[in-house]
């Protein structure tokens, strides 16, 4: 059978029943899925090959920290699909790369702790090397892959695991001007295409400003208490000011910070209460006291 449809799909006889390509779409999904390969996706796609919330159920119960999540746990939970089993949704979902939010580490200082959670460098390497073979272009395959099964299948698992993501990227400081120039680079390029495909502009009549609607997020990625202002805040400057750095990353950071001010009109320039982070934040940086180092180093080297 398979080898009759192969046949029938060299002698065009489907043709006939196809709509044309939308080609004037074409260039933004090469830019959106340009490190997408085959290997990508036999690494990430759930059993059945189907990217479905009813195969979520599981993290509706988790604790949200951004509107997007809340949105979509909403849709988990209003669902009707989810009578599934807990072990059948478990392994109906994306094999994503496992990112821990602190890094621990046996037999160290609560100063070195800190250190490691405030530069997440260390993290990177050893997902790199460790998880990826050293494979930089199939976690940027995975970064494009979880924003695209989020955008258009509204996962909850994929935007947390996009979010896991670029938290990693942004929360690092010698990874960028030292050891993995090029990968910040071509980070940098994915989320500025992810950004500027995620949202188009909403033509107003009248003196109103025109301001960047999303196609799928909601109003609330327009204001400058998400994580991703408070990233791009730290890591602007890093990068910007930095004596030596790639010109090539330079100029990307540049676009990235003008898409950012335009599209959403963040200042990162000025200095406010709402730019600071709050304690709570599971995305704010990680100060370690000495009194919890050594509980912390009992439980592993990463959680």
């Amino acid at each position: 059978m398979e080898n009759r449809y192969s046949w029938m799909v060299k002698r065009m006889e489907f043709d006939h029943c196809l709509g044309p390509y939308p080609l004037d779409q074409y260039g933004c999904w090469k830019q959106l899925s340009s490190y997408i390969s085959k290997s990508t996706i036999s690494r990430i796609e759930p059993i059945g090959a189907e990217i479905s919330i009813a195969h979520e159920s599981t993290l509706s119960d988790q604790e949200k920290n951004v509107k997007m999540e809340k949105w979509l746990a909403m849709q988990l939970e209003c669902n009707n699909l989810l009578d599934c089993s807990s072990e059948k949704t478990e392994k109906r979902r994306c094999y994503f790369t496992t990112i821990p939010k602190v890094v621990k580490h046996r037999n160290i200082t609560g100063e070195k702790l800190t250190a490691l959670n405030l530069d997440k460098t260390k993290l990177l390497e050893n997902i790199l090397m460790d998880k990826l073979g050293g494979e930089e272009d199939l976690l940027l395959g995975e970064l494009q892959f979880s924003f695209i099964a989020f955008m258009m299948g509204q996962s909850l698992e994929a935007f947390m695991q996009w979010k896991d993501l670029v938290c990693l990227f942004f929360n690092c400081t010698e990874a960028p001007l030292q050891t993995r120039s090029q990968l910040f680079t071509k980070f940098i390029i994915v989320i500025y295409f992810q950004l500027k495909h995620g949202f188009h502009k909403d033509q107003k009549k009248g003196n109103i400003v025109d301001q960047g609607v999303s196609v799928f997020l909601d109003d609330d990625w327009f204001f400058k208490d998400i994580f991703l202002y408070h990233l791009c805040k730290e890591f602007f400057p890093l990068v910007l000011d930095a004596q030596v750095i790639d010109g090539d990353l330079l100029s990307w950071a540049r676009k990235l910070k003008e898409l950012l001010e335009t599209t959403f009109g963040w200042d990162f320039g000025e200095v406010s209460k709402d730019a600071m982070w709050e304690e709570d934040d599971e995305y704010a940086p990680v100060v370690v006291p000495l009194n919890e180092a050594a509980a912390m180093s009992d439980d592993g080297q990463t959680s």
